[in-house]
């Protein structure tokens, strides 16, 4: 996978969505402004503002939430990061991302976005603003996080009771992803024509996606058929 496929995946996942709001809206034509620079906007080492992914990680029965003392902020987050050069898309980056910092195996990620993010960070490079594209998955059931060495701590938390001190954008992320998890098809869900609910999603894909997908052409609160450029 080259970083122009990367960019350009990012750019047809962010053109299909459709923003919930005023605010959300504002963050996306940001983030497609930013994306008329190049593909370099995808690497922390490229551009001062870059691309990143996180992901909400619910247990199977959505009921709990995962998440990680992130040990430089003394804050719980999702967990996340940056984008990598061969990853082929920004669900690619989360999944790769909540993989590695939850331990847990198997997650089945939602190929939507539930939520975008512009937030100032001080990275190894310097100061420079993420614009953080964010996801949910689900564990399998009975799954068991493993601390990774990029946390301070890592645990399981109810919905309804969220731990502090908390990022501020962690708890607006809730209730969408509880929203897209009721309308997601269940992991067991039998074939249909657009495939297997659990197979690499494509433009008339199911929900969930695979480590390579670009995501759904329609879902509500997702992803909207059409991959026009918004206006601003």
């Amino acid at each position: 996978m080259t970083l122009a496929l990367l960019h350009a995946s990012a750019r047809r996942l962010l053109e299909r969505w459709t923003p919930p709001d005023a605010d959300a809206e504002a963050s996306l034509n940001l983030m497609l402004e930013l994306l008329d620079l190049g593909p370099r906007v995808m690497l922390r080492d490229g551009h001062v503002d870059h691309f990143t992914a996180s992901t909400l990680v619910l247990d199977s029965a959505g009921e709990r939430v995962l998440l990680c003392l992130h040990g430089r902020l003394g804050r719980w987050v999702q967990v996340g990061g940056h984008c990598e050069p061969g990853d082929p898309s920004l669900a690619a980056v989360a999944l790769r991302e909540a993989t590695e910092e939850s331990g847990i195996r198997g997650l089945r990620m939602l190929a939507e976005p539930i939520g975008l993010d512009i937030h100032e960070v001080h990275c190894s490079a310097g100061p420079s603003r993420h614009f953080d594209v964010r996801f949910v998955a689900v564990a399998p059931p009975d799954a068991e996080p493993r601390l990774s060495a990029e946390s301070a701590d890592l645990a399981w938390f109810p919905v309804g009771a969220l731990p502090a001190p908390l990022a501020s954008g962690t708890a607006k992320l809730v209730p969408p992803a509880l929203a897209a998890l009721a309308l997601a098809p269940r992991a067991d869900t039998p074939a249909s024509a657009s495939g297997p609910a659990s197979a690499p999603a494509s433009a008339s894909g199911p929900a969930y996606a695979s480590a390579g997908a670009a995501g759904p052409a329609g879902a509500p609160n997702g992803l909207r058929p059409g991959g026009s450029r918004r206006a601003p």
